[in-house]
């Protein structure tokens, strides 16, 4: 039964006049009040950003808020594929022929997530991240690779939250909600940046939009309140770092693993 009365709260939640009214709120200078109450509750790292608590006119400007210099090393190895996000990898591993396995008990597939893109093609048989991020987390995107903008796409949709919850009893979470794709071009293929809107996200938004291209680490976008970021990569142009597994917490910037060449096809 209370599984049930959540699904039913969670279905209502979804609502995008639900998402306007707590967007709205968070934009308006009364929320900077809750600014001290929301980082004692989620414990985050305050003396990371780049400005002082008081200095911040909004719960939303604080929550999408820029870290100091130097808080966070971008990882130097070559060919290196980084992490986007702060985040809990919730999912990771292979495509298998279109399919996405087992994030939190149920598959995906590339199709859908990426709304039948003619690019869908190049994830077939990639690789996947899936990275979750919680209020603690610091909540701007970065290119997780060096390269060109090859395409952006903004897919409406729902607002269900991402939590363990919804992941495992609402059907089809990431490929339902709000989604701003990024496609990136680099020097062995390309990777596509999905970055899936959530429950009381207002919006996701590029950090600016005539940007075409990015050094790994560079600013790419930011969320408004918390949600997830699903991370492609080419058909087997990516090995990744051995010692990860599902569970572990990544910080922006930390190597994934490598990128390569695809292997050559026999002819």
């Amino acid at each position: 039964m209370a599984k049930q009365l959540l699904r039913l709260m969670t279905e209502l939640s979804s609502r995008k006049w639900v998402s306007r009214i707590m967007g709205s709120f968070s934009h308006s200078r009364w929320s900077r009040y809750l600014i001290p109450t929301f980082i004692r509750i989620y414990k985050i790292p305050a003396h990371e950003a780049e400005k002082e608590i008081h200095e911040y006119r909004s719960l939303n400007e604080f929550f999408s808020r820029r870290l100091k210099m130097g808080m966070r090393a971008i990882d130097e190895t070559a060919s290196a594929m980084t992490s986007p996000v702060d985040a809990l990898i919730t999912g990771m591993g292979p495509v298998k022929a279109g399919t996405i396995l087992n994030v939190k008990g149920q598959d995906y597939t590339v199709d859908e997530l990426l709304n039948h893109s003619p690019r869908m093609g190049n994830y077939l048989n990639g690789y996947v991240f899936v990275l979750y991020l919680s209020p603690t987390d610091y909540h701007r995107i970065h290119s997780p690779v060096t390269g060109k903008k090859a395409e952006s796409e903004h897919l409406r949709g729902k607002v269900y939250p991402v939590n363990d919850f919804a992941l495992t009893n609402i059907r089809n979470v990431l490929s339902r909600n709000e989604r701003l794709i990024t496609y990136i071009r680099h020097e062995h293929g390309e990777v596509a940046v999905v970055k899936v809107g959530a429950m009381n996200v207002s919006s996701i938004r590029y950090t600016d939009e005539k940007t075409n291209e990015w050094r790994n680490g560079d600013d790419l976008a930011y969320f408004e309140f918390g949600s997830t970021v699903v991370l492609l990569t080419k058909n087997g142009t990516f090995t990744p770092r051995g010692d990860l597994k599902l569970g572990d917490k990544v910080k922006m910037g930390e190597l994934l693993g490598l990128l390569h060449e695809p292997p050559a096809k026999n002819s």
